[in-house]
């Protein structure tokens, strides 16, 4: 069996202050026995509009965010799937809402930008999310080999998308993460429901680190950071602020679930991928 860690902020405008929380969080996930910790969407960014200009300096890798998670991947020993950070695809592009996967020498082995972007309208104080005036969209899946099983990557709206799940399953996915920024509007309505569905159909561990709470520009966001099993089970929840829950990846009890139901092998349904194909990174 192996440890992992969703990490819950509140995360601000401030780039360096939120980067100081995340350290004293990833601290205490190795501290609880954790070998891979994930960390929630926008967690080094969140409100701040500069985010072209953050993502263009993290281009090469020599910014601090990306020298940050480096460092404390290294310093830990601990695999980081970095929630979310602005990086464009190329030095003059669009910044992409991008997930890396760090393993534990601090060298970058995966990176995913969201497939889906959350342009909608929410009955909270924003009213209004165009999510694609910051970003540019990802157009492909991507799901890797770590220590704590295969992992699939990705990010907060994708979850309303069982289609992308599917294709991460497909692909051998024992483990799939979910930072977010879950409104506390749209969670109270449909988060856990969401990723209990996401677990039980693939059959997979579910691990989501959201923001969790009320920021500095006014936004309020859900929280409930946890772990769920292969059979829908919550294991580990953070309701609201601050913190880090850990919990248990049981590769036995996940192919024990696998081989009674085996809904994969019973699908009759064949499905037609429009995005690209998952690069196989190991």
């Amino acid at each position: 069996m192996s440890q992992v860690a969703a990490i819950q902020m509140i995360s601000g405008a401030d780039v360096q202050a939120n980067l100081d929380t995340a350290a004293r969080l990833i601290a205490e996930a190795a501290a609880q026995g954790a070998q891979l910790a994930l960390l929630p969407e926008c967690f080094a960014a969140f409100g701040n509009r500069a985010l072209q200009e953050i993502g263009a300096a993290e281009y090469d890798g020599s910014g601090p965010i990306r020298r940050f998670l480096a460092e404390q991947a290294r310093q830990y020993g601990i695999w980081l799937v970095a929630g979310s950070i602005p990086l464009p695809a190329q030095a003059a592009g669009k910044a992409m809402a991008c997930c890396l996967v760090l393993d534990a020498q601090g060298n970058e082995v995966a990176r995913y930008d969201k497939l889906h972007l959350f342009d909608v309208e929410v009955a909270d104080n924003q009213r209004s999310y165009r999510e694609s005036k910051d970003y540019g969209y990802g157009d492909r899946f991507v799901c890797i080999d770590t220590p704590v099983g295969r992992l699939g990557l990705s990010i907060c709206y994708d979850v309303r998308f069982a289609e992308l799940y599917q294709a991460l399953r497909r692909d051998g996915a024992e483990l799939i993460v979910v930072p977010s920024a879950f409104t506390a509007v749209t969670g109270a309505a449909h988060w856990d429901v969401l990723l209990r569905a996401r677990a039980i159909e693939t059959q997979c561990y579910i691990l989501a680190a959201n923001q969790g709470g009320r920021h500095a520009n006014g936004r309020e966001t859900f929280g409930h950071s946890c772990l769920i099993d292969p059979w829908g089970e919550i294991t580990a929840c953070l309701p609201q602020g601050e913190g880090v829950i850990c919990g248990e990846i049981d590769l036995q009890h996940l192919n024990s679930i696998r081989g009674r139901m085996p809904v994969a092998a019973h699908c009759r349904f064949v499905p037609v991928d429009d995005i690209v194909p998952a690069t196989r990174e190991s």
